[in-house]
């Protein structure tokens, strides 16, 4: 077993080393409205569940060379955000939203998405996408030395499921057909489903 001091590492040796080994990683795009109404699209693997009482997911948004992301500057100016779970028929036009664009230009137009209006907040979310969670800001967090990550807690306000996929209260993961992210260029599909009991 081989042992790594992750103070002895490189920023980008500590990054291969986490994104290889915590595996599948969840995909959410948000999108989040900047401060001249431009609506900003953006895919983020760091991404899960927080708490479901209140319903609650964190995103955490790695800064470029210190600086915010749009998508956490708008989030933390505005306090309202949608999240979508990709997937098999939509991660290639969010796959384009990943190029990096001024803070004026809107990823979603670029990827030639479809702009749905929300019920709870104001921005809007895709049609594309088959869940659709409509969240308000709870709390960001500037973590790391010299705060090189937004860690963004959001509260669920809005549920959109497609109802191709629902059933009593229940999500078929075969009907979404989640695409999860490895490391490098490499991605997952949700593959072989077991089943096991948790001990009592």
């Amino acid at each position: 077993m081989l042992s790594f001091d992750p103070s002895n590492n490189t920023d980008k040796e500590n990054h291969k080393l986490l994104i290889g080994s915590i595996i599948p990683r969840p995909i959410a795009f948000v999108t989040s409205i900047a401060e001249n109404g431009t609506v900003n699209g953006a895919p983020f693997s760091y991404f899960n569940v927080v708490s479901s009482n209140p319903p609650m997911i964190s995103i955490s948004v790695q800064r470029i060379k210190g600086t915010a992301k749009d998508t956490a500057r708008n989030i933390k100016e505005n306090k309202e955000f949608v999240v979508h779970i990709v997937d098999e028929q939509n991660v290639n036009k969010i796959n384009e939203t990943a190029a990096t664009l001024p803070s004026d230009e809107s990823e979603i137009e670029k990827a030639d998405l479809t702009r749905t209006e929300s019920e709870s907040v104001s921005v809007p979310g895709i049609k594309e996408a088959k869940v659709r969670l409509e969240c308000t800001l709870e709390r960001s967090i500037e973590l790391g030395e010299n705060n090189v990550t937004d860690l963004i807690i959001g509260k669920v306000v809005r549920y959109h499921i497609d109802e191709e996929i629902y059933d009593a209260g229940r999500i078929d993961p075969n009907a979404l057909a989640a695409v999860s992210r490895l490391a490098g260029s490499n991605y997952s599909k949700t593959g072989d489903i077991f089943s096991m009991e948790r001990p009592k």
